[in-house]
Formats: C-alpha cells, sequence, structure tokens
C-alpha cells in the first residue's frame, strides 16, 4: 500500500446531500462529489491488513485494496482497469450497493471503515469522463446464439460476458426500455436513467442485440426461441409481489409500492402524464415495510407533495450499532436510515396493520394497527405476538404495500418445463447455473430470490461462464468463487 500509516491519519469523510428543501423540487441525484485531493485521502485510508476481508464481503471479489492504493496516487486509469475486471457497472453498485465490502473492511473493527462504495463511483465515472471506457467488441464470432430473457443487472452483465466470448447475443425486455428494476423500479434520485443509457450505448456498440417490449411466452413464443438459439438465460427475477391477507386489502388508495415507483420513473422519462400516476400529492401517506423500497416510496412521496410520510416496520427496531451476534467481517443487521428517511418520515417499529378501512365508495380512510413482539424459542422459529390493548387507527388516503416479493413468476417456468424450488426461485445451484432443461440457465433474483444488485451482477457473470462452457467445451472467461463468501 501506498499510506501504510493512512487509516492513523485521516478521517472517514463521506459525500454531502444538497438541502433537502432544494432536493426535493426535482427528482436529480443530490450527492456532492468530493474534491479530488480529498479521494486521495480517502484512498490512503486502505490499511495495509494482510488479509482484506472485504473482498469476502464483496460477491464481485472487486480487487478493493489495489483500485483503493491507485486512487491515492492519482493513478485512476489503472484504478478503472482493475475496477472493471470483476465489475461490469460500477457506476450501478457504486450508486446503489448497500456496501457489504465496508462492513467487512478490517478497518471497520474499531474506526469507521474506508469508503469504498463512493471511491468505486468516482473511479468509473472518472474514466467514463475522460473516454478511457470504450467499446470492446469480439475480435472473433462464435457460431452460437444466446438469448437472455430480462435485462436486469444480472442480465445485462451475463450478456457483455457472452458478447465478449465471442456468442451472438440477444437480451428481451418485456418493457419499453432496457433496464429491469434498474430502470422502473429504482428512483431516479438514486439513479438517473441517463447513468443506465449510457452504459447500453456501449453494449450495443460492443454487438449486444436488445429486443424491448418482448415478453417471451406472451408475444414471443417459448417454441420460437428455442428454435433460434442455441442456448437461454433466465434472468426474468424475482417479481411476485407479497400481499397482506387483511380485510379490506382492496380498497381503492392501497397500491403496491413497485406499482407506484415503475409509474412515477416513467413519468420522470416523459412517458407518461402526471395524472397517470399514482400520486402521493397533498395525501397522507403510509408505506407499509421497511427496506430500501419503502424508503424509495418516502422519497418519492415527498417529491409528489404529500401532506404526510409513515412507515410501519413489523420487525423490532434494530440496534443503531452491529448487534453482538453479528459480528464482524458478517453483514450486520443494524438501524439503516436514507437520505429519504430524513426528508421527512415518522417511522413505527413492531408495528402490524389489521384492517384497513374504506367509505360507502370503496375508498381507503385508514388502518388499524396493533403493536406486536417477537418471541425467540432455541430451535423453534421466532413467533409474532400482539400486544393487548395497543390497537390505533390512523387516517390515510394511500397505502404504499413495499414488502418484498415472493419468487419468481410461473409464466417462463412452465413454457420452458423447468423446475422451481420451494421457494418459487426457478431451480439451478451454483455448480453450473443450469436448470433441468438441457441448455437453459437462469441466474439473478430469479434462481436466488430478491437479492442485492451486486449479487445480480456476480450471478450473471457466473452464469455467462458456465452457460459458455456449455456451448464450447471450456470458458475463458472470469469465474468468481463463493466459496469464501461470508453469506449475507
Amino acid at each position: 500500500m501506498g499510506k501504510s500509516t493512512g487509516f492513523l491519519e485521516y478521517e472517514r469523510v463521506n459525500e454531502s446531500y444538497l438541502k433537502v428543501e432544494e432536493r426535493l423540487q426535482n427528482y436529480n441525484e443530490f450527492t456532492v462529489p468530493l474534491p479530488e485531493n480529498e479521494l486521495h485521502t480517502q484512498g490512503a485510508r486502505c490499511m495495509d491488513c494482510g488479509i482484506p476481508f472485504c473482498h469476502s464481503g464483496c460477491p464481485l471479489g472487486n480487487l478493493i485494496p489495489d483500485f483503493n492504493d491507485k486512487v491515492y496516487k492519482g493513478r485512476w486509469k489503472e484504478a478503472a482497469a482493475i475496477l472493471h475486471a470483476t465489475n461490469n457497472f460500477p457506476e450501478f453498485t457504486g450508486r446503489l450497493c448497500p456496501a457489504p465490502c465496508e462492513e467487512a473492511c478490517v478497518l471497520g473493527i474499531n474506526q469507521n471503515p474506508v469508503t469504498i462504495e463512493n471511491i468505486e463511483k468516482n473511479i468509473v465515472e472518472t474514466a467514463f469522463k475522460e473516454g478511457w471506457i470504450t467499446p470492446k467488441v469480439p475480435k472473433k464470432r462464435t457460431d452460437k446464439k444466446v438469448a437472455i430473457i430480462g435485462s436486469g443487472p444480472s442480465g445485462l452483465a451475463a450478456a457483455q460476458q457472452l458478447n465478449r466470448a465471442g456468442h451472438w447475443v440477444t437480451v428481451f425486455e418485456r418493457d419499453e426500455k432496457i433496464g429491469g428494476l434498474l430502470r422502473y423500479g429504482i428512483p431516479d434520485f438514486k439513479l438517473e436513467k441517463k447513468i443506465i443509457d449510457r452504459r447500453l450505448a456501449i453494449l450495443k456498440e460492443e454487438g449486444v442485440v436488445f429486443e424491448t417490449n418482448a415478453h417471451v411466452g406472451k408475444n414471443i413464443s417459448v417454441e420460437t426461441i428455442k428454435a433460434n438459439f442455441d442456448a437461454v438465460l433466465l434472468c426474468g427475477g424475482a417479481t411476485e409481489r407479497r400481499s397482506m391477507p387483511v380485510k379490506g386489502i382492496h380498497l381503492k388508495g392501497i397500491h403496491q409500492a413497485m406499482d407506484f415507483l415503475k409509474l412515477n420513473n416513467q413519468y420522470v422519462d416523459n412517458l407518461i402524464d402526471f395524472n397517470k400516476i399514482i400520486s402521493a400529492k397533498d395525501k397522507k401517506v403510509i408505506v407499509i415495510g421497511g427496506g430500501d423500497t419503502g424508503s424509495d416510496c418516502i422519497g418519492t412521496s415527498n417529491r409528489h407533495g404529500a401532506t404526510s410520510v409513515i412507515n410501519f416496520e413489523i420487525l423490532n427496531k434494530p440496534s443503531e450499532g452491529r448487534p453482538a451476534h453479528q459480528p464482524w467481517p458478517y453483514w450486520p443487521m443494524k438501524l439503516k436510515t436514507t437520505s429519504s428517511h430524513e426528508e421527512g418520515a415518522e417511522r413505527f417499529f413492531s408495528i402490524s396493520t389489521k384492517e384497513f378501512m374504506g367509505d360507502k365508495e370503496g375508498n381507503l380512510i385508514g388502518l388499524k394497527t396493533v403493536e406486536v413482539e417477537w418471541v425467540f424459542n432455541q430451535g423453534e422459529r421466532p413467533q409474532l405476538i400482539e400486544i393487548p390493548d395497543t390497537e390505533k387507527e390512523w387516517e390515510c388516503d394511500l397505502v404504499l404495500l413495499a414488502l418484498g416479493f415472493t419468487g419468481a413468476e410461473k409464466t417462463l417456468a412452465e413454457q420452458f418445463g423447468v423446475e422451481m424450488d420451494f421457494r418459487t426461485n426457478v431451480k439451478a445451484t451454483t455448480k453450473d447455473y443450469a436448470t433441468s432443461v438441457k441448455g437453459i440457465f437462469t441466474a439473478g433474483d430469479m434462481r436466488r430470490g430478491q437479492s442485492l444488485i451486486v449479487w445480480a451482477i456476480s450471478e450473471g457473470r457466473q452464469a455467462a461462464y458456465h452457460l459458455d462452457a456449455f456451448l464450447m467445451g471450456n470458458s475463458n472467461l472470469p469465474l468468481k468463487d463463493e466459496n469464501d463468501l461470508p453469506r449475507l
């Protein structure tokens, strides 16, 4: 390492944000970049720790100390080459990844960890600015054709890898634009869509073909795919949304979070008018679900001009520090306060919704809750117990359900004849990502269930290796061994 004592000399410095009242006026990203000299200093904090546990924290196996050192020394082009050796899309992960690498940072044992994610974002943005990221067209083509169904991060990563192996790759996307949840699930204030389009332009020049409004199993038959391609990779995600078995769930004013977010993203992209979205303007909003999707609903509702925003989470309030039973370097379940929470939302934990209330016309006017506690008995599943005399009524006219996903849609699995597992994911192991049908592979959330963007990219890269080996007998694509990864 270039600055072996840097961690003793410098404190962690994070990016700052625009003021809340300013950023709520639009849907643009609102982080304020650090000056270059500060980024050098942050890179200098990376320890000469001997065993870089950040490697294990990162599902991609990013060579983190190596690119941190290059940033410290101002050798940005070399840093970009190192970063892209393991990560196809650091401009996505540098904005959206929850940074398990930082939780595994050795410095994080007794100090604030290195700002790995922010360094990663600045490396790739510098590389784009300087023109170092250019199309890599394969020098030689095979005669093999691969269909990838789904254009989220796993599908895009696999597409780039397989195209670089020389195969003819076509990506099928049922929506009108490429990107999957990157496009329609992530608000622009976290990921402006020009960032996706910039990378897609590179992929197209490299030779990847994209087909939009192409819903395989609906307007494109499975038989057509089988007849025209030598192998298929299913990357359709885990898109079955979880609902609630609660009285009044069908009242007008109760919506799935992903419907709310997708319509708003289409509005921001000038694809639909504001009157076509699910609007939170002048409404009392309750978001049920405390994860990232719930946070995105809060930020979007505040930008609409909601009267109030309340957030419910059925789980107990996490501790602010690392829990004792989740020691370093494992991922800790601790309280996460996002920029959207800071923009304005009341948060309530250990609370369960019992009933939605409506008027005579079927419009939502409120809901009833009860406080709950979780009882943990060794060897048994946790039990949810309602606390007596804690019922409460809440006035609201918009409820957003951010309850996660229950697995993959069955359409593709049924029509391709592939097996699904007990969690309703397409069945395939990490041994070769192959399904029960020869020549058909799967990756990303469709295989592992709802997960992180960094896992999706890792899965796409891994599946590409195995699919290439299936087609050619062996593969020269990189392969990341999962055996050294702590379970998240």
